[in-house]
């Protein structure tokens, strides 16, 4: 019986690339692993597996009795549901250090980088396998993609050295192109139902009690967004009744101005005043510079729940 490995739910780029990339290199070693997933994917994780051949991992929920790997989170609220009844082997993640406790010894490989993938690189080389071409592109293309093409401040230069290094296995010449590329997949947002947008990156998070669940939309043009905006304020109120969560936060992030306008929705009214220090008008605020969820909106705003 094979073991998987699986991101979090709601999955992203670099979940999914991960999850592919990670289940290769065990397999390679001997360890028959197979990718899968915990939900539907987005339009740009669809382009990147089109553009290099993929088919999509399997979609599985259930884990009981069964060996898993978690790529790119440690969260227990972010697994599997049964994540209890299954063997975790090993965590492979760059995002802060969750919850998820084992009755057993496992492999963990934690970075302080900008993306899973970056580290699974580090992982091949480290074993000495090399990287098929077609991996290699989605590897490039996840690290892109959660790097903000190297815009992003989770950005370091183990990233952007594994990028190079995955462009010329890949034969891609052009990376930050690449990245360009899938960013306008990204962007094309009209005609999506204002549900799957709230929901297209998507994670809750257990801050000191309180359910919080934090979305993020990346875009060329925030001015996509201006007839959107009453529609996706609705629906956030909608989400956070509910889950019964505490808070919901969408952001709207701008990649060429390099900020995000947040949507808010809490049970606590100066909830951005002590998190980011700005006061919410109409449930919304700028936050100029702010591109990463995990380092620049999620340690503040844990913080200030306390």
């Amino acid at each position: 019986m094979p073991n998987y490995v699986v991101g979090h739910k709601t999955p992203d780029s670099d979940s999914i690339c991960s999850a592919i990339a990670l289940s290769y290199l065990k397999t390679t070693l001997g360890e028959e692993t197979v990718p899968a997933r915990l939900g539907e994917l987005s339009p740009e994780t669809l382009f990147i597996l089109d553009k290099f051949g993929f088919e999509q991992p399997q979609l599985k929920t259930s884990f009981a009795g069964e060996g898993i790997y978690i790529v790119d989170h440690s969260d227990r609220i972010q697994g599997p549901d049964d994540i209890d009844d299954a063997t975790i082997l090993g965590i492979i993640d760059h995002h802060k250090l969750g919850d998820i406790t084992t009755s057993t010894p496992l492999e963990i490989w934690v970075r302080p980088v900008g993306c899973t993938n970056t580290i699974i690189k580090m992982m091949y080389d480290f074993y000495d396998v090399a990287i098929p071409k077609n991996i290699a592109g989605a590897m490039m293309c996840a690290i892109l993609s959660d790097t903000v093409i190297f815009k992003s401040p989770t950005c370091t230069t183990a990233d952007i050295k594994c990028v190079e290094a995955l462009a010329e296995i890949a034969g891609i010449d052009d990376a930050k192109a690449m990245g360009m590329e899938m960013f306008k997949v990204k962007s094309a947002v009209l005609g999506t139902p204002i549900r799957d947008l709230v929901l297209r990156d998507f994670k809750d998070f257990n801050m000191h009690g309180k359910l919080v669940g934090i979305g993020q939309l990346e875009v060329l043009d925030l001015a996509i967004f201006d007839e959107m905006k009453p529609e996706l304020m609705a629906d956030i109120v909608k989400l956070k009744a509910e889950g019964n969560r505490h808070t919901v936060l969408l952001l709207l992030t701008d990649i060429m101005k390099e900020g995000s306008e947040m949507l808010v929705v809490s049970d606590n009214a100066d909830l951005t005043e002590k998190a980011y220090g700005k006061a919410t008008v109409d449930g919304k605020i700028w936050l100029d510079g702010v591109l990463s969820r995990k380092k620049q909106v999620v340690p503040p705003l844990q913080d200030s729940l306390v």
